[in-house]
C-alpha cells in the first residue's frame, strides 16, 4: 500500500543525535549507501537509459574524462551548496554518502559487465530502480544526515509543504534536462526511473525511518 503524502510529511527526517542507537543506525546508513551505489552501477550497465543523476554524471564525464564514480562525488559536493538557503543540517551520513556511493559505483561497474540482451536489460532496469528506492529510504531513514541530493529533497519538502513524491520527481526531471543537454544518455529506463523513484521512496520511508520516540520507549522497557 502506498504511503500517503500526509503520513510522510509528518515523519521527522532531520539528523538525530548519533549517540542514540549508533550501531543499528550506522549499519542502516552504510547498508543503504552501499545498495544505492550498487543500484546506480546496475542501471548504467542496463544500457536502456540512465537514471537522471546518472545522465548528468555521464554528461559531465564526457566533458572531463573522469570516472563515473568520481563525477558522482563531485556533483554531490556541488549540490551541498544548495543546502545553504534551505538551512539543512549535514551529518556523518552526508559525508559518508559522498564517499561510499562514489566508491561503490566504480567497484560494482568494474565487476558487472554491460548487458545487450533485452531480457537482461529489462531485469537490470527493474532491479536497479527497486533497489534504488529501497536504498534511498534506508539511508535517509537512519537520520544520520541525508546525502546531498536527498537533503535537497527533504529540505524542499519541508520548506514548501509539498510531498516527498512531488519534490523528488521535480528534482529528477530538472536534473535529467541538464544531463541531456550535456550529452548524457536518455532512454526508456530514464523515464521509468524518473516516474517511479518518488512514489517508491515515499512508500518505503515510513517503514524504515528511525524514530526517537520509539527508541526511548524501548529504553524504558529494558
Amino acid at each position: 500500500m502506498w504511503a500517503d503524502s500526509t503520513r510522510v510529511a509528518q515523519l521527522d527526517l532531520r539528523p538525530a543525535r548519533i549517540s542514540l542507537d549508533p550501531v543499528r543506525r550506522s549499519t542502516q546508513l552504510l547498508t543503504g549507501l552501499t545498495l544505492y551505489g550498487a543500484s546506480i552501477a546496475i542501471l548504467t550497465r542496463a544500457h536502456i537509459g540512465l537514471e537522471p543523476w546518472g545522465v548528468l554524471a555521464e554528461g559531465v564525464m564526457k566533458h572531463t574524462g573522469l570516472s563515473f564514480g568520481t563525477v558522482t562525488g563531485i556533483i554531490s559536493v556541488a549540490v551541498l551548496l544548495l543546502w545553504i538557503p534551505l538551512k539543512q543540517r549535514p551529518g556523518i551520513g552526508t559525508v559518508a554518502n559522498v564517499v561510499v556511493i562514489s566508491v561503490t559505483v566504480d567497484v560494482v561497474r568494474a565487476f558487472l559487465p554491460d548487458q545487450h540482451v533485452l531480457g537482461w536489460q529489462i531485469a537490470l532496469l527493474a532491479g536497479g530502480v527497486a533497489l534504488n528506492g529501497l536504498a534511498t529510504a534506508t539511508y535517509v531513514g537512519a537520520r544520520l544526515g541525508p546525502g546531498a541530493r536527498d537533503g535537497l529533497m527533504t529540505g524542499l519538502a519541508a520548506r514548501t509543504g509539498w510531498s516527498v513524491r512531488l519534490v523528488r520527481t521535480g528534482i529528477e526531471v530538472t536534473v535529467l534536462g541538464a544531463g541531456w543537454l550535456l550529452g548524457g544518455t536518455v532512454g526508456v529506463g530514464t523515464v521509468v526511473y524518473a516516474l517511479a523513484i518518488g512514489p517508491l521512496t515515499q512508500a518505503l520511508l515510513p517503514l524504515v525511518v528511525w524514530r526517537e520516540a520509539q527508541h526511548e520507549e524501548q529504553e524504558r522497557v529494558h
